[in-house]
């Protein structure tokens, strides 16, 4: 099973350890497509003058506030790697907290779980990188949009990893657009139920989002679940107690899953 995670905005560098190889990270066909964000990322953020640093944050859609996201990105070539499980922060990650998990569990994980990245594309938990700022939705000079970089670069190595094995999909929208997966797929929303004068109504509220996907991946992780399909895929969802619903969606697409947390 492959399960497709976003990233944090929020990272934690790692404090010490070889600088990033991109070779050595899941997918090494992938190599020259993160050497390339990776250069011109570095190269925009170098610069130092203070218009330059204007342009940076423009660029990459920050706020005068996180002008220090700037120097970091400047040093991302001889900046320490650490594992992903660890760079990564914020409510997903926290809610699933890798670090605490079994070996047995944790290697499930790591096997499992895939986290796209504007910068890396695509990167496993055990992976190790640096803290970095880069969203998906970012416009490098020459790269161009990084949408269209990563959907160009991805589509043959997934469609290849993905093959034969059911896919979780738990991405935002933004991140959703890099890859398409195949049938055997299910795109999960998590909706917070409360009752409003004697009725439940259902919205999208972000922290239970992410908070709940993080609990799904580590309570899958603690089983060590393994789903040849989507169904199994859900009955072991409903199993661990999670409100599964199924939605109808596109003939030969991902199926729609909707799981339901309900205020107390």
């Amino acid at each position: 099973m492959l399960i497709l995670l976003p990233p944090s905005e929020g990272k934690t560098p790692a404090t010490a350890g070889a600088p990033v190889d991109p070779s050595s990270l899941w997918l090494p066909s992938l190599a020259a497509a993160r050497t390339r964000v990776l250069k011109k990322l570095v190269a925009l953020c170098a610069r130092g003058s203070e218009r330059s640093i204007t342009d940076s944050l423009a660029v990459l859609g920050l706020s005068a506030g996180q002008r220090d996201e700037i120097a970091r990105n400047a040093a991302l070539l001889q900046a320490p790697a650490g594992p992903a499980s660890e760079i990564y922060t914020g409510v997903l990650y926290e809610a699933l907290n890798p670090g605490d998990l079994s070996a047995r569990a944790r290697t499930w994980i790591e096997d499992s779980a895939v986290v796209f990245s504007g910068l890396w594309g695509a990167v496993r938990l055990g992976d190790r990188i640096p803290a970095y700022r880069c969203s998906v939705g970012v416009t490098l000079p020459t790269v161009g949009g990084l949408t269209a970089h990563w959907k160009k670069a991805l589509r043959p190595a997934l469609d290849q990893a993905a093959a034969g094995t059911p896919v979780l999909d738990l991405r935002s929208g933004a991140y959703a657009a890099m890859w398409t997966p195949a049938e055997n797929a299910a795109v999960v929303k998590v909706l917070h139920e409360r009752i409003v004068d004697g009725v439940a109504r259902r919205s999208v509220v972000s922290h239970f989002n992410k908070a709940t996907k993080g609990r799904l991946v580590r309570a899958l992780a603690v089983e060590t679940a393994t789903p040849d399909s989507v169904d199994e895929l859900v009955t072991a969802l409903r199993d661990l107690k999670f409100t599964v619903e199924e939605r109808p969606g596109p003939a030969g697409r991902a199926r729609q899953l909707e799981v339901i947390v309900t205020e107390l």
